[in-house]
């Protein structure tokens, strides 16, 4: 299962969160500092899974942008490995360039992708419907 989905820049400040599991807000943060230490400290030839605490990360970088996923012991890290690469090719057949002024959207992605911590879409075009349906209404 998913415990939280992570997107960080290369200074380590969090652009999305998602939250799976009830965090406590100060544990919030608490959290994402010392994951974000964990993943941008480490070098490219390194391993993309970390064992932390009492779960694991899977995260991925591109360019200057970390998506770092939580998950338990049973979540099969490749399958997750893969979900970060679908959810960042859905972001780039959306959008043309900037996503960072449409959060609002990046969370309808996710929304579709993942519910209660468990992945229940992959394909992109069932993925991007509810988004093209909002904006052909929103050019009405």
């Amino acid at each position: 299962m998913i415990k939280f989905f992570l997107m960080v820049n290369k200074q380590g400040q969090t652009r999305l969160s998602r939250y799976y599991e009830h965090v406590d807000i100060n544990k919030r943060t608490i959290l994402e500092a010392e994951v974000i230490k964990n993943c941008l400290s480490r070098s490219k030839d390194q391993c993309s899974f970390i064992e932390y605490k009492d779960f694991k990360l899977v995260y991925r970088q591109y360019a200057a942008l970390f998506v770092v996923v939580g998950i338990n012991e049973t979540e099969n890290e490749m399958a997750v490995y893969e979900l970060i690469h679908n959810f960042v090719e859905v972001l780039d057949k959306y959008f043309s360039r900037v996503i960072m002024f449409n959060l609002d959207r990046v969370h309808i992605i996710l929304d579709e992708m993942v519910l209660n911590g468990c992945i229940v879409e992959t394909n992109r075009n069932r993925i991007l419907a509810p988004l093209f349906v909002l904006d052909k209404v929103a050019e009405s």
